[in-house]
């Protein structure tokens, strides 16, 4: 899933703006299951390093978006 912000990284750098709002709630969702992951008293690597890509991403995205 996280893959595809690449695409729209590179769009946005050439010229063609998309919604911030998109890659914004996907970075809180990856947050929130990063915090899941790491809250648990056995923690959940799996969901931590599956998530956590979505995060950088999203806000890298969602910042190429602003510009």
């Amino acid at each position: 899933m996280y893959v595809s912000y690449i695409g729209q990284i590179l769009a946005n750098l050439n010229g063609h703006p998309v919604s911030p709002a998109q890659p914004i709630f996907a970075a809180i969702n990856a947050a929130l299951w990063v915090g899941y992951g790491w809250l648990k008293p056995q923690k959940d690597w799996r969901v931590i390093i599956a998530n956590f890509p979505g995060i950088i991403f999203g806000i890298l995205t969602a910042l190429t978006a602003m510009i």
